[in-house]
């Protein structure tokens, strides 16, 4: 998983020098920011002096979706205030995908937030590198972008074969994206996230019941 942030964090690190801030800007927002996919955005968002309501409105807009994690994420097995806030504040979509799969069930607290402390390390420490030595990457080099979708990729299969044959999930999921695709072209992921989540829980409700009435 740490290799797979490599690439995404040496070419948000080049970026932040080619927008023409300093260098240490990258780390600064890997450290503190760490929330990927927005931390691009915010890059043109500072340059072009965006009001902090409008960086507000992105930040919630774009990680939204982390409301949704948290109905599943395994953050009571972590003690201590401490270790709670930075095991919320360190919730990605990596993090979430590793820690909610079947495997990941007897993990203990330690094991979670170690995981998430290295996923942020690696993140952190390629997006300085990327700052510092991005300009020594060939602009003939392909496939960083890639790295992510690659990534999320792997994640989604390892999701799948964990369902062991549940068909109706997959689907469920399918089902939601395309409608909040053709229904709500803005704002898919929050759409998609709100339809399976509806989806679920009227499957949950309606499974729970047909014992009783039996």
């Amino acid at each position: 998983m740490g290799l797979g942030l490599v690439p995404l964090g040496l070419a948000f690190g080049a970026l932040v020098t080619q927008s023409g801030l300093d260098w240490w800007w990258a780390g600064l927002s890997a450290a503190l920011v760490y929330a990927g996919s927005f931390e691009f955005l915010l890059i043109g968002m500072v340059t072009a002096a965006a009001p902090l309501a409008a960086i507000a409105g992105t930040a919630f807009m774009v990680n939204v979706r982390h409301v949704f994690y948290a109905l599943s994420f395994p953050l009571h097995r972590v003690t201590g205030r401490p270790g709670k806030a930075y095991g919320t504040f360190t919730l990605t979509d990596e993090a979430y995908a590793l820690t909610s799969g079947e495997e990941a069930r007897s993990w203990s607290g330690r094991r979670i937030l170690w995981l998430q402390f290295f996923m942020h390390l690696y993140w952190a420490c390629s997006a300085t590198a990327g700052a510092l030595l991005g300009s020594l990457v060939p602009q003939g080099v392909t496939g960083l972008d890639f790295a992510l979708t690659a990534l999320f990729t792997v994640l989604a299969l390892d999701a799948l074969r964990d369902l062991r044959g549940d068909l109706p999930t997959p689907v469920l999921a399918l089902l939601s994206a395309v409608a909040a695709r053709l229904l709500f072209p803005g704002q898919m992921l929050l759409a998609a996230f709100a339809l399976f989540t509806a989806g679920l829980l009227a499957r949950h409700f309606t499974t729970r019941r047909r014992p009783s009435r039996a």
